[in-house]
């Protein structure tokens, strides 16, 4: 699983003129299911996000997690976090789980962080939907499960 989480100021998701989810202080998450990805990894990005260190303190350092400042969490299916643009001009997306289990996991990762008293507004799966967000900061972190750790040579990134 890959997210891309942003601290805001004010977030929300709209699909067919119609808001579905609508926070204010908190995190945006975009958020792609890959193959093979698990609700043991979903559990972990949630921990993992809601427990990011990134919201400031009385003396502006980042030292409060979205538990701690009680903001929402803003999530969206994002499937193309998956495309591999290494060949030609068109993104190839092999890596995405196919769309029953992607949103299977999807819903996991909503519940799960329910479960653990965060504030969560989503977008419909699958739907074409329009977001509008003021990031915070700005403060964008990527967070990948390790099941994708495992994916990455140790000379990704290098030239």
């Amino acid at each position: 699983m890959k997210a891309v989480v942003q601290r805001v100021r004010r977030a929300q998701v709209t699909v067919a003129g119609e808001v579905t989810g609508r926070i204010e202080t908190g995190l945006a998450v975009l958020l792609g299911v890959g193959h093979g990805d698990t609700e043991a990894e979903a559990d972990y990005l949630v921990e993992k996000i809601i427990h990011l260190r990134i919201f400031e303190d009385a003396s502006g350092k980042m030292n409060h997690s979205l538990v701690e400042s009680g903001g929402g969490l803003l999530v969206v299916s994002q499937f193309t976090l998956f495309g591999d643009v290494r060949k030609g001009r068109r993104p190839s997306f092999e890596k995405a789980a196919r769309p029953e289990e992607a949103r299977r996991l999807y819903q996991h990762f909503l519940d799960a962080a329910r479960l653990r008293g965060i504030n969560v507004q989503a977008g419909i799966f699958q739907a074409e939907m329009q977001l509008e967000l003021v990031n915070d900061g700005p403060v964008t972190i990527l967070c990948d499960s390790p099941s994708e750790w495992k994916t990455r040579s140790p000379t990704a990134g290098k030239l």
